[in-house]
């Protein structure tokens, strides 16, 4: 960063709207699939019909727990749903309902890692609540169209403390989180989509400063690499203004990513402009600890607690177990993988980590895309242990596997690649590459150690890449030795 850091201390905190995953709205049984044509998964309840009234969504209840018990937070035990009043075009009610006073998960933490060191992020609540729909500019000139799809879809909003201190701080925290929600099975995370997007307020002090500066709002950024350029963004901006003599203005703002840029959208609301008062359509929610005993029972384990198993049960390093387990699919295809092999865990992790994400990567590919299945991958592996193939063919096997030629031995028997470990057929290879490169192998009789390799390439240029390595490089030694 451009600023002075001794001189400058950034404050920031980040609200995180986390679409849950549920089949129906928060409040009524309107579908949630995304894609569908506009407004028509908008029901009576979602448009703030005359005589409607809307029955709170069990699974949002339970995923919010979840949520909650996942970053060690406390979870009310009698939450309360509150009517926030604003006027938009995509808020078809005149006000959105959310909580306000009491939420229904607050102070929990999550911890992060940047540059080694660890630290701990509060988070001060995380409450449920209904989206708004959404304002369609492009193919409406000089109109805006309304989608109220989105509208009613269920959130959790989930506030940080203020405790984040540079833009790669944000980043990691919200990874972190996408990547949890993601675990628990409670969002897609999907951000194209807006599943998983982010408000960043960003406020800047001088170091030693007690009182915090006037903090603005970013609205709405959906990518990880969008959160940090606008964060930078506005860093740099704030410095400017306060050093030029200015002073900051509460507001909210726009990210723009074609310049990198955050503009001003409008003044920033504060809590009593909403008017926030309880919803008198919907009760109290009791959530009792019998019923937060039996959700936890059905939390999956979790990223760290999982990585911290990949490192004792299969011996690996702790970069390999972070890798493995930064996806929940990528974990249980590695977990798959060696319990279909029965081998070494770390040769598994290779080829996971190694050639699999390296091809998958490649082709642009998810793990849930990928050519080349779990069983598939320890055939491969299990041809390699048996010396039917070499680790070299293995590579040549494995990009056929990826275009989808078949199994590892379709694909051994289809080339005739079965490895050499007959020691008489290597031996005689050996013995005709000699006898074609005399001068070579004099050189090597008089000390010029490093022709073994030019012999080693040549032999298994003779074999097609066949010879077993270890039998090839015994008998070669032997044979050059005279």
């Amino acid at each position: 960063m451009a600023y002075d850091s001794s001189t400058w201390e950034v404050v920031i905190g980040l609200e995180v709207h986390c679409q849950l995953r549920t089949q129906s709205k928060i409040f009524s049984g309107a579908a949630t699939a995304y894609g569908a044509a506009p407004n028509t998964q908008a029901d009576g309840v979602t448009l703030g019909m005359p005589g409607v009234l809307p029955v709170l969504n069990q699974t949002a209840l339970e995923y919010a727990v979840k949520f909650g018990l996942s970053v060690d937070a406390k979870i009310a035990e009698r939450c309360v749903f509150a009517r926030k009043h604003y006027f938009y075009p995509d808020l078809p009610k005149g006000y959105q309902i959310s909580q306000y006073e009491l939420p229904i998960v607050y102070e929990g933490h999550l911890d992060i890692e940047v540059d080694g060191k660890v630290k701990r992020i509060g988070i001060t609540r995380a409450h449920m609540e209904e989206d708004a729909g959404k304002s369609m500019h492009e193919g409406h000139v000089g109109q805006s169209g309304i989608d109220l799809n989105r509208a009613g879809t269920p959130l959790i909003e989930i506030v940080s403390e203020p405790d984040i201190r540079s833009a790669a701080e944000a980043v990691a925290y919200l990874k972190k989180l996408h990547q949890l929600v993601v675990y628990l099975g409670v969002c897609d995370g999907n951000m194209q989509e807006g599943s998983f997007r982010c408000d960043a307020n960003v406020s800047v002090r001088k170091h030693g400063a007690e009182k915090f500066g006037t903090r603005t709002e970013t609205k709405n950024v959906n990518s990880f690499r969008y959160v940090e350029k606008a964060i930078e963004f506005e860093i740099e901006r704030q410095i400017d203004v306060i050093e030029a003599g200015g002073k900051i203005v509460q507001e909210t703002r726009l990210f723009d990513p074609g310049t990198g840029e955050t503009r001003s959208m409008r003044t920033k609301e504060d809590a009593n402009d909403y008017r926030y008062f309880p919803d008198p359509d919907l009760l109290p929610v009791v959530v009792t600890s019998d019923e937060i005993e039996r959700i936890r029972g059905t939390m999956p384990e979790l990223p760290e607690a999982k990585k911290a198993r990949f490192v004792e049960q299969y011996k690996l390093p702790v970069y390999d177990a972070g890798v493995l387990t930064a996806e929940q699919a990528l974990a249980d295809f590695y977990e798959s993988v060696v319990a279909e092999s029965k081998g070494d865990p770390k040769i598994a992790a290779n080829w996971v980590i190694g050639d699999l994400l390296g091809g998958l990567n490649k082709a642009g590919k998810t793990i849930a895309e990928s050519p080349v299945d779990a069983v598939q991958l320890a055939g491969l592996i299990a041809r390699i242990a048996d010396k039917t193939i070499s680790g070299k063919i293995a590579k040549d096997v494995f990009e056929a596997m990826m275009a989808g030629e078949g199994n590892a031995d379709e694909i051994i028997k289809a080339r005739g690649l079965v490895q050499i470990t007959d020691e008489s057929a290597i031996i005689k290879a050996i013995e005709d590459v000699m006898a074609k490169n005399p001068g070579q192998l004099a050189e090597y009789r008089a000390g010029k150690d490093k022709l073994f390799g030019f012999f080693v390439g040549q032999t298994m240029r003779a074999t097609q890449g066949k010879a077993n390595p270890d039998a090839l490089n015994r008998l070669l030694k032997e044979k050059l030795a005279g």
